[in-house]
């Protein structure tokens, strides 16, 4: 069920333009997301490679959720700039995304999660973020899959929700392409040359791109970008997979974006039914995204305990993609040390669709050297170098 857009501004060529000022590599969310924000800001000549189509990679997939409910100030404030874009989005780019704000709902089962949800939801508070600690009652209000049976407590917070990535990158495409960026789909990086401290030139197997800049979000394949010019950029391949039920009668309440804190157990309303998901632990790294439902197993475990009534629906389908994972689970946003031209968005660890319009923004902001709304230098990848490290986000979903 991927939704990969083919947009009108998406076309294969049989050569590239042969110069560019700005080379984005990748045409996901990311890398749609930066080249409207910096088409919009009158940034002329860009050129988007993807090797397949848009929205291929991690970010083409039916539904995804955006929120603003994270441990640290920085994420917290990525995901809430990101969520006003969202809800904006019919205005600006101009694109219906089918935003569903039913809020996200974390079910704790232990003090010691409830003692630190406490402290990240004055966190949030502090930022606007209208989250809330409720008691097991009012979660099962909220969402009457869940049981109170071992429920210590939750977090509400109704402003989340959830969009359709095929839908944000095809409206972040088509602006962009009306602005003047060419899309170059069906075309992969094969090298890239550097003369000094500069890049000069992206090659593809569509011919030679000479640019000014080039920006990586490149996603789960960014580290082999990295590899071309002697940048260290450690994002990981993770497989990530999720599953629909069959059509349900009654039709399933409108629910919250509903996570199991401590199994990473997900589900939300999808369509006709319901989608569940979950981070298996024991997922080795690669770039499989064969689906294999053997995972249910371990949701439908977590489901008998915090909302038996799913651990039994029938499934009808499903998909497997891509995280793309950091040694702390952060993002990589910056501008090279080493190389002065080459800039990088990418290593979301499952939060890229949710901080993509804000780090669009950032991207323009860093390439034009103006200040960014928000200080991402604690995201630079020169972190892992010098032992600087952020502390590690809690990965859910």
């Amino acid at each position: 069920m991927s939704s990969s857009p083919s947009s009108p501004s998406s076309s294969s060529f049989h050569t590239v333009p042969p110069a560019a000022d700005v080379v984005i590599i990748g045409g996901g969310v990311m890398g749609t997301s930066a080249a409207f924000h910096l088409a919009e800001a009158g940034v002329a000549n860009i050129v988007v490679v993807e090797r397949g189509e848009l929205g291929c990679g991690s970010s083409g997939k039916p539904i995804g959720g955006v929120r603003a409910q994270f441990s640290d100030p920085l994420n917290i404030q990525l995901g809430s700039r990101s969520l006003r874009a969202y809800q904006d989005f019919p205005h600006r780019p101009g694109a219906d995304i089918r935003l569903d704000s039913v809020g996200y709902l974390f079910l704790l089962t232990s003090e010691q999660q409830a003692t630190d949800f406490e402290a990240c939801v004055r966190t949030q508070n502090a930022l606007d973020v209208p989250s809330r600690m409720i008691g097991p009652k009012e979660a099962q209000r909220l969402c009457p899959y869940v049981s109170t049976e071992g429920l210590v407590a939750a977090v509400h917070s109704p402003t989340d929700g959830h969009a359709r990535p095929g839908l944000v990158i095809d409206g972040y495409a088509r602006a962009a392409s009306r602005a003047g960026v060419t899309f170059a789909t069906h075309t992969a990086v094969t090298a890239i040359d550097t003369a000094g401290d500069r890049i000069t030139t992206v090659h593809t197997d569509r011919g030679p791109i000479s640019c000014a800049t080039v920006i990586c979000t490149a996603g789960a394949w960014s580290a082999q970008i990295g590899d071309m010019l002697g940048v260290h950029l450690p994002v990981r391949p993770v497989r990530r997979q999720v599953a629909f039920t069959a059509p349900l009668t009654p039709p399933a309440p409108r629910i919250p974006f509903t996570i199991d804190f401590a199994s990473t157990a997900y589900f939300h309303n999808s369509d006709d039914g319901l989608l569940f998901g979950l981070a298996d632990p024991g997922q080795a790294d690669g770039y499989d995204t064969t689906w294999t439902p053997e995972w249910l197993e371990l949701f439908r475990a977590a489901a008998r305990r915090q909302a038996p009534a799913l651990a039994d629906m029938e499934t009808a389908d499903g998909w497997a993609g891509l995280y793309e994972i950091t040694p702390d689970h952060n993002a990589l946003i910056g501008r090279s040390g080493e190389l002065g031209n080459f800039l990088y968005a990418t290593g979301f660890s499952g939060h890229g669709f949710l901080q993509a319009p804000a780090v669009g923004e950032i991207v323009r902001d860093l390439y034009l050297d103006r200040t960014p709304f928000v200080d991402v230098t604690p995201f630079s990848a020169d972190r892992f170098m010098t032992g600087a490290a952020t502390r590690p986000e809690a990965h859910v979903v």
